[in-house]
């Protein structure tokens, strides 16, 4: 059962008073779609994927998701997000209902339509280990309060 006595959860989809409910679609965006995104598609699924479908995309790629997030995520979660994540470009996600901006040091990028919310995180690569941790932590926060 689910948080109502009303829903019912099964094969992934939502069903209230005998209506499938669809989840909605948030999709996390930056630029190169390697490390604050991919932390936040990661989490998402992870603390929240019964409720919601999250995706990550950025304007452009990287040949891998940066590694201090992968090593970080895995020690702190036990996600690896190699398994099943990948940089991408946003014309390779569905169409969100929600489209969240990482933060735009270098400049938001279009995608097409305008962010719901800017989260304003900086990018820690290339900072510690415990910068690393703090951003996890302030993306956790943040998807745990949407």
């Amino acid at each position: 059962m689910g948080a109502c006595a009303n829903e019912l959860k099964t094969d992934g989809c939502i069903w209230k008073d005998g209506l499938r409910m669809t989840k909605k679609k948030v999709a996390f965006i930056c630029v190169h779609n390697s490390c604050r995104s991919q932390i936040a598609e990661a989490l998402g699924k992870h603390l929240r994927g019964d409720e919601f479908d999250f995706y990550s995309a950025g304007t452009e790629t990287k040949p891998q998701i940066n590694q201090d997030a992968v090593r970080l995520m895995k020690q702190l979660y036990g996600i690896d997000m190699e398994q099943a994540q990948f940089s991408k470009t946003v014309d390779k996600i569905p169409a969100p209902d929600m489209a969240i901006s990482m933060g735009c040091e270098v400049g938001c990028p279009y995608i097409g339509r305008d962010f719901d919310c800017d989260w304003g995180i900086s990018d820690p690569t290339g900072e510690s280990d415990e910068r690393f941790t703090e951003t996890i932590k302030h993306i956790e926060e943040h998807i745990l309060a949407l």
